[in-house]
């Protein structure tokens, strides 16, 4: 083949491909990276590099650590407690001293019963922030979680996140990747975008909580 027909055929393959590289949706899509926001070029010193990379991974580890809300309480059950069944009122109470008549006892209840599907799966933890106060989690509370409960989109689930346990509704983008969404209406907690480059793994499900107040 000549110079000629071989430069020829060059420029018929560049032609075939450049095109495509500016089509309308060509490439990694907006927001895909690892911040979840568009990205810009600019122009650093070859020397500079590793020590933007580095900010920008610290930088990162900080904004997911605040969104976290970190759980590091964890208890188990008693295995031994014995059953406490108090009265259950079928009649709405108000905020003083309920009367003791027997009619209006529906049944009684037992605490642990009520709070606990499956025993050996369940486990509490304890609410750590603010990131779920939308959904009565307060600072203190105690949530329970159960391991034998399937996840589903709209479960209050506790997760691990890069080692970190938190406590997050569970949904999903478009594309199915799993995102974890506070339930806080301030706008001080984002939600956290799971990439392929963070450990992401599921403990169980929220069934309810509880709370002392004194």
């Amino acid at each position: 083949m000549s110079q000629s027909n071989e430069t020829n055929t060059n420029k018929t393959n560049v032609s075939k491909i450049a095109p495509r590289k500016n089509q309308p949706g060509a490439g990694r899509k907006v927001g895909s990276g690892k911040f979840g926001e568009p990205t810009a070029v600019l122009r650093i010193p070859t020397s500079q590099s590793p020590v933007i990379k580095d900010f920008l991974a610290a930088y990162q580890r900080k904004k997911l650590m605040v969104d976290i809300d970190a759980i590091s309480e964890f208890e188990l059950p008693a295995l031994y407690a014995p059953s406490i069944k108090l009265p259950l009122y079928s009649s709405k109470v108000s905020a003083g001293f309920p009367s003791p008549a027997e009619e209006h006892v529906e049944k009684r209840l037992d605490p642990s019963e009520f709070l606990i599907d499956q025993k050996d799966a369940t486990f509490f933890v304890t609410i750590q922030g603010y990131s779920m106060i939308d959904v009565g989690l307060l600072p203190g509370d105690k949530a329970v979680i159960d391991r034998s409960k399937l996840a589903s989109v709209g479960d209050i689930v506790l997760a691990v996140v890069d080692g970190e346990f938190t406590i997050k509704i569970l949904s999903r983008r478009a594309d199915g990747t799993p995102r974890l969404l506070p339930a806080n209406s301030t706008g001080a907690y984002s939600p956290i975008e799971i990439t392929e480059e963070m450990s992401f793994e599921i403990w169980g499900v929220a069934t309810g909580s509880f709370r002392r107040f004194k």
